[in-house]
């Protein structure tokens, strides 16, 4: 860990955890991919960008194990940056809400909450239609009520952009982790948090910046084609985009890492992300698939990990 005289981004005794679960989220390698991090870490690499945030799995890491100069996180789903905002400005108020929803769930049958979870995804769904600032904080308890209620914490929406994830089956879901949302809006509290398409962060990084890059990743196959966290889809023509915006950020001396899938866990000849990342170090990495309509077929596949240095 770096010594500094500098104001500290965060308390440091303050350990920190993601607050919404994630498709494709970090938390079970969070460990090896820590392992991974840049040696400069804390000491010549003192800034840290990650422009595809989602449950912010690495961030969270960071946060618990560095103290940086700067931090820049971005996304373009406008709901999740609206949370994340929400969390570091207005935890309070979003604490509140939290908890009329939990209390008001938790004591319906299966059959009321039923009725209960699609009223709120209704409500939700004309919120983010109305593309104004108003009502913020009950979009973000929303959306985290969502996430907490849903099918396996999915976020996915229509090409209208409407969330239509149906419920799911959680007997007691923790809808509001009060002490860790206290937690996270004081260590959010000096990061950039901005909604953005990700080569924004352009102006961010730097040769003292490890960036992390964990995009919607590529299917494995053409019925798993689960990559819309937003009305926009992520394909292979912008995932060639990004492989060239990293490379570009590594001429820059910034240290880089992205994730993706594995292209050779379905067919042992697609070189895809080999031929697009020929020139970074490309680690095969196991995994658990969480996210199956088939429970028998969530089992340990391989992801990648590629790395400029």
């Amino acid at each position: 860990m770096r010594k500094t005289d500098q104001v500290t981004l965060f308390p440091p005794h303050l350990q920190v955890k993601p607050f919404i679960k994630w498709a494709g989220g970090k938390g079970q390698l969070v460990n090896y991919i820590h392992g991974k991090y840049p040696s400069e870490l804390g000491k010549s690499i003192n800034k840290y960008a990650e422009p595809f945030i989602g449950a912010g799995a690495i961030l969270f890491d960071i946060l618990n194990n560095f103290i940086l100069d700067s931090i820049y996180v971005s996304d373009t789903n406008k709901e999740l940056i609206n949370l994340y905002l929400i969390i570091k400005n207005n935890v309070i108020q979003l604490i509140d809400n939290l908890k009329l929803l939990q209390n008001d769930y938790i004591s319906k049958d299966t059959e009321q909450r039923k009725i209960y979870y699609y009223e709120k995804r209704d409500i939700y769904n004309s919120l983010i239609t109305c593309h104004t600032s108003q009502n913020s904080i009950e979009k973000a308890a929303l959306f985290i009520f969502l996430n907490r209620t849903c099918f396996n914490g999915l976020y996915r929406v229509n090409a209208r952009g409407l969330f239509n994830v149906p419920m799911g089956a959680y007997k007691n879901p923790t809808i509001c982790d009060e002490d860790n949302l206290i937690n996270v809006s004081k260590v959010l509290g000096k990061v950039q948090i901005i909604c953005a398409d990700y080569r924004e962060s352009a102006n961010f990084i730097d040769e003292h910046t490890f960036v992390y890059f964990d995009p919607p990743y590529r299917p494995l196959t053409t019925t798993a084609n689960f990559n819309s966290y937003t009305e926009l889809d992520f394909n292979d023509d912008s995932q060639r985009e990004l492989s060239h915006f990293a490379a570009s950020m590594s001429e820059r001396n910034a240290k880089i890492m992205v994730s993706n899938s594995d292209p050779k866990n379905s067919d042992p000849n697609d070189n895809f992300f080999d031929n697009l990342y020929s020139q970074f170090k490309i680690s095969r990495i196991p995994a658990k698939r969480l996210i199956n309509r088939n429970s028998a077929q969530r089992g340990t596949i391989n992801e990648l990990l590629i790395c400029n240095y």
